[in-house]
């Protein structure tokens, strides 16, 4: 058995970077010596285990071939001949199939070190072809702050082309879309994500109202989301899972979006229980640090004071259908106090 250091975290080792993550390969073992040493097995599709001590991934040496559609269409093979070789030639990327044996000689059979050196994005065998994610990944990627200047390789850009073409991208889950977009929305650079979406035209069936890419105002991904929305007609997400609190930020800024000092007060009173001032306090200041609002957040700042200053609890003795009428006369009072 030969344990080597694989991946990401070697890649940015090798650029002067700490990963947050490790990721490990074994050559020459089996499920059942992996489990004999304490491994703890997680793998669905292949041998994936976690060590017992670190609960770092630790993947059998394998190879795949392409049977079905999609990210989950592959038969893989891990017997003990494997070699790391093999291994690292299904990896997507040169310069993240580059390894690091326990005495930290690097292994590096596919010029991953020099296409770093170059800036360079490029793939390492026409197996990119078979898995689409890698497209979605590739872009992703360009939001680190240490690869954002990296360049795609023409041959590279081929290859995403290719993908796109095949329709293969509608094959993948939606869940893994949505992982691959909240990692970006949580980098440094977002935009440089739904640039490359655009520019390749990875559009369907994802992102199909994506025009623009500008999202990076604050650092809350949240934020962003409803930042990209507003850029894009709150268009975008029909077909991913979209989390509440992303859904929430979205519908509320649209919502925010209207207010102005010089819409009919009925109009914005209908906006007062639709928005939740309240309940949603905290969320519409980081909302107000968005360019949509910036004309308007002062009256929001003040809608928002007012509302929390203002005592509504009398109203649980109020019948039912007076409700209504009396909350239209607190929001009508607040609205007095802030116009």
């Amino acid at each position: 058995m030969k344990i080597y250091e694989v991946g990401g975290a070697v890649r940015d080792a090798l650029l002067g970077k700490i990963a947050k993550d490790r990721d490990w390969v074994v050559v020459g073992s089996s499920p059942e010596e992996m489990v004999s040493n304490g491994f703890k097995p997680i793998g669905k599709d292949f041998p994936v285990f976690l060590h017992p001590s670190s609960n770092e991934e630790y993947a059998l040496a394998r190879t795949e071939k392409k049977t079905g559609h999609g990210y989950h269409g592959f038969n893989f093979y891990f017997g003990k001949d494997v070699t790391l070789e093999e291994d690292l030639s299904r990896r997507d990327l040169t310069i993240n199939a580059i390894a690091r044996d326990s005495s930290g000689n690097i292994i590096d059979p596919y010029e991953g070190i020099k296409d770093l050196e170059r800036k360079i994005f490029r793939h390492v065998s026409d197996a990119f072809l078979e898995d689409p994610l890698r497209a979605i990944r590739l872009a992703r990627f360009h939001t680190y702050e240490h690869l954002k200047d990296f360049s795609i390789d023409s041959k590279t850009e081929e290859m995403l082309e290719k993908i796109v073409n095949s329709g293969e991208l509608a094959n993948l889950s939606p869940d893994r879309i949505w992982t691959e977009t909240d990692r970006a929305m949580s980098s440094k650079n977002p935009n440089i994500f739904f640039e490359l979406i655009i520019k390749y035209k990875m559009h369907h069936p994802y992102f199909e109202e994506l025009r623009k890419s500008l999202c990076d105002t604050t650092t809350n991904s949240i934020i962003r989301w409803a930042e990209l929305q507003a850029n894009n007609d709150f268009a975008l997400g029909n077909n991913l899972p979209i989390p509440n609190a992303q859904k929430n930020a979205s519908d509320v800024l649209m919502k925010l979006m209207k207010i102005s000092k010089d819409m009919p007060r009925n109009e914005l009173i209908k906006l007062f229980p639709l928005i939740n001032f309240d309940r949603n306090e905290l969320l519409i200041k980081d909302l107000c640090s968005l360019p949509q609002l910036s004309n308007s957040k002062e009256l929001i700042f003040k809608l928002v004071s007012k509302t929390m200053e203002t005592d509504f609890s009398f109203l649980k003795n109020i019948p039912n259908e007076k409700i209504h009428a009396e909350k239209h006369k607190i929001y009508e009072k607040i609205l007095n106090q802030c116009l």
